[in-house]
């Protein structure tokens, strides 16, 4: 997006409201603007404003997972966006949102004014739902709209002196343009591919398909038959790389059959086959077996795979005869907000801080502590480089490398959520969605926490019904069962989860020995950081041989 030229309104500044002098410990609040203007208000603030011209929609994007590895950050600031110095910030922020942009000025007069801490607590609370309110009042059209409210949107930021000019000037260097190939979207970024379609939206709790209206029911039809293709194509795929391995197998075998060496008492006669040879014509008579079968079942999935494009191409002409999926509607977006209101009170936690915009006295000025783009994928890099499999999904004997759709919030949470390991009718393909705050206290953890969830979610429906009998969340559940715990086995988890990326790692054992050797099987490090371990204590090295028996035995 990059910064975006402005031109501020003649004589804004000096519709800013005089009410009088304002309390010493406000003007602090306030920032560095502290005369009585820093609070505006404007006679014509509420009109109604004339639309822009809409943004072009950009491509929809192509899903790659040939990536091994995070894009390489060569940009980490900007030259600062001026737009974050605008005098007339606030007024372009609720200028044309009717009723409620009246209602949050009057109580945030009220709360900045406000000297009673238990008075000034009230009008916190009434401030939060009603910037909820804005929020989703914006949503709908803030891409028709001025670049005010989309970061107010994506940073929080709405009335300029609620922060210093230390802050303002941090926020203005962050790298506001997508450069990077990676699914780590700002808020309205988020907003922007649900409008175009290049995403799903959220999952919320399902509807009943008699309730659902006709858009619906095709979008439906149409992810399931997308996740069925991709499925087929995906068996397609395995089975013909088996099929070449085998192939390859069966020539090595074959040379190894025909090649003779000349009888040592009769002239011109070759030897009969050695223990070898008849070896590799028993392996041959078995790989014949193995290709046969290999040649049926694909045959059999090529053809699922062409019914699968056809019943796609049936429904996708039934949609072009609808006229087309129409793309996210006002109300759509009130719901996508709805849900990321949803994702802060999850990261925020109920007795964290859950105020929707940004003042000072709630974050620093340090760019290394925010939730930046460049800062969530640096922090993901450096789970993987511990947890390797961690964006690992094995789908139908193919395993690909997918990054979930990754939210930043605006909001001072402590931990980041995973709101879905994967798409409802796409399994083996489709990325997850996870919550990251932008102000968190300490970013890397918030990563951290967001990530084990992930691992959580997806290894619990990989088990489904089974999941507390069966592999890393079954293993984990009996533990926790037999030591007769109380409360939530995932929130447990995930504080183990943190523990193994940050202690274990290094040798340091903080973890049980049960959980460890579950996380070691299920989890595993990587192979230079389980060598490194295996001389750093006696409870690695055993480990470390139960890898050697079950690699020897096959059963790993």
């Amino acid at each position: 997006m990059g910064s975006i030229p402005f031109t501020s309104k003649p004589g804004m500044a000096d519709n800013i409201m005089n009410e009088g002098d304002i309390d010493p410990e406000i003007a602090d609040l306030l920032g560095d603007d502290t005369s009585p203007s820093s609070i505006p208000d404007f006679s014509d603030l509420f009109d109604e404003p004339v639309e822009d011209e809409p943004k072009d929609s950009q491509d929809m994007t192509v899903e790659d997972f040939t990536k091994e590895t995070f894009s390489v950050i060569e940009k980490w600031e900007q030259d600062p966006d001026p737009v974050f110095f605008e005098k007339d910030y606030y007024a372009k922020v609720l200028t044309g949102e009717g009723e409620i942009s009246k209602r949050i000025h009057t109580l945030l007069q009220k709360f900045l004014k406000c000297e009673d801490p238990q008075e000034r607590g009230v009008f916190r609370q009434r401030l939060i739902p009603a910037w909820w309110d804005l929020a989703r009042s914006m949503a709908g059209n803030f891409q028709s709209a001025n670049i005010e409210k989309r970061w107010a949107l994506r940073y929080g930021y709405i009335l300029p002196t609620l922060i210093s000019v230390e802050q303002r000037q941090m926020l203005s260097k962050i790298v506001s343009e997508k450069t990077l190939d990676e699914p780590v979207h700002y808020v309205d970024e988020w907003f922007d591919l649900v409008l175009e379609g290049s995403v799903n939206p959220l999952a919320t709790d399902e509807v009943k398909p008699s309730k659902m209206n006709i858009q619906n029911k095709a979008k439906v039809k149409l992810e399931k038959a997308k996740g069925s293709k991709e499925a087929n194509l995906t068996m397609v795929r395995n089975l013909a790389t088996s099929r070449d391995g085998v192939e390859a197998d069966l020539a090595a075998q074959i040379r190894t059959l025909t090649r003779h060496d000349p009888h040592p008492t009769i002239s011109g006669i070759k030897t009969t086959y050695s223990a070898e040879q008849r070896a590799a014509l028993n392996r041959i008579n078995e790989l014949l077996r193995k290709l046969s079968k290999l040649d049926k079942d694909l045959s059999l999935n090529i053809q699922k795979y062409g019914d699968a494009d056809k019943e796609l191409g049936k429904i996708g002409d039934k949609i072009q005869s609808m006229g087309g999926l129409s793309k996210a509607d006002r109300g759509a977006m009130e719901t996508e907000l709805d849900n990321v209101r949803q994702i802060a009170k999850m990261c925020v936690g109920r007795q964290g801080n859950h105020l929707p915009f940004l003042m000072k006295n709630f974050f620093f000025p340090n760019m290394d502590l925010i939730g930046t783009r460049e800062n969530v994928i640096r922090a993901m890099d450096q789970v993987e480089q511990v947890d390797p499999g961690v964006f690992r999904r094995t789908f139908r004997q193919k395993t690909n490398r997918i990054v979930p759709h990754t939210i930043i919030v605006p909001c001072y949470g402590e931990k980041g959520v995973c709101w879905e390991p994967f798409e409802r009718f796409n399994r083996s393909t489709s990325r997850g969605r996870i919550g990251i705050p932008m102000f968190p206290k300490n970013l890397k953890m918030a990563v951290i926490y967001a990530l084990g969830d992930l691992r959580w979610n997806v290894a619990k429906e990989r088990a489904a019904h089974y999941w507390m009998e069966e592999g890393l969340t079954g293993h984990y559940y009996q533990w926790f069962s037999s030591k007769k715990m109380r409360g939530d086995v995932r929130h447990r988890f995930l504080e183990d989860y943190i523990l193994w990326i940050t202690k274990e790692v290094d040798g340091v054992q903080k973890l049980e020995k049960e959980v460890r050797s579950v996380f070691w099987r299920y989890m595993p490090f990587t192979q230079p950081v389980k060598d490194s371990l295996r001389n750093r204590g006696f409870v690695y090295d055993e480990l470390y041989k139960k890898d050697m028996n079950r690699a020897a035995s096959d059963g790993y």
